[in-house]
């Protein structure tokens, strides 16, 4: 009887230590968070807009908004996700939630404030004009009875109609695509005029030079800022303080110098 009882007894301590080691696992488990995935920022652009976003020889997404998209998602530990969309649709794709941002030099407007919510300004941008370089046009003035084009839902079209006395001078005014698009008919004489982002506009001008000119008025200032839903003040607020942070320790120069040769960060 001794010998079973002590048997039994061992084999319960044996039972106990290892119900013991099982739940000391598993409450260490539980108190392990499990490991995280990285966040992912989709963010919404046109992807022929270049310095901005566009495709390069590679047909690769590059650019200023492009590189400097990257750089803050790296500050966030988050990865980021390049969505080209279909740029006069993007409040729809925003709220839509099939992007999560929209960085590709988008113009900040009181119209647009009802819809989405801004980062603060990182880029102070003009509407410039773009003629031919033989047309004869040097004031706004002498865009009366001509042919004007730009981008369809860019803010170059909200800026030309805001100047009613000079838009209403026009003959027509057209939208495209694209502004690379509305510069090929500039240059095949079907427009007279092409009014564009400035940092955009000069980009493409100085690629062919001897064909255009920009005239020295222009159609206003405006800045660029990051647009995301008006609920995710989280990401806003994130961004915010990359973008900050990237200002001051000089990056945010450094990128723009690479794209525009000089820094034009506001």
């Amino acid at each position: 009887m001794k010998k079973l009882a002590a048997v039994l007894l061992m084999s319960l301590g044996a039972v106990l230590a290892g119900c013991s080691k099982e739940d000391s696992a598993a409450t260490q488990a539980a108190a392990t968070p499990a490991p995280q995935a990285a966040a992912r920022i989709v963010i919404g652009l046109d992807d022929n807009f270049p310095p901005m976003g566009f495709r390069d020889e590679k047909n690769e997404i590059v650019g200023f908004d492009i590189d400097m998209a990257r750089e803050a998602a790296k500050r966030l530990g988050a990865e980021v996700q390049f969505k080209p969309i279909d740029w006069s649709a993007k409040e729809a794709e925003l709220s839509g939630k099939r992007v999560d941002a929209l960085w590709n030099g988008l113009t900040i407007t009181e119209e647009r404030k009802q819809n989405i919510g801004f980062t603060a300004p990182y880029m102070e941008n003009h509407q410039i004009i773009v003629v031919a370089a033989n047309s004869g046009i040097k004031t706004k003035a002498d865009l009366a009875g001509k042919v004007v084009g730009a981008q369809e839902g860019s803010s170059a079209v909200d800026a030309v109609k805001k100047d009613d006395a000079v838009f209403k001078g026009f003959k027509e005014f057209k939208t495209f695509g694209d502004n690379v698009a509305a510069l090929m008919d500039l240059s095949a004489g079907r427009l007279n005029a092409v009014v564009v982002d400035e940092v955009v506009g000069r980009y493409l001008v100085s690629k062919k030079a001897d064909q255009y000119a920009v005239l020295e008025e222009n159609f206003g200032t405006e800045d660029y800022g990051v647009g995301v839903r008006k609920d995710d003040t989280e990401l806003q607020a994130k961004l915010d303080k990359a973008l900050s942070e990237m200002k001051q320790d000089g990056t945010a120069g450094q990128i723009a110098a690479k794209w525009f040769g000089k820094n034009i960060i506001k």
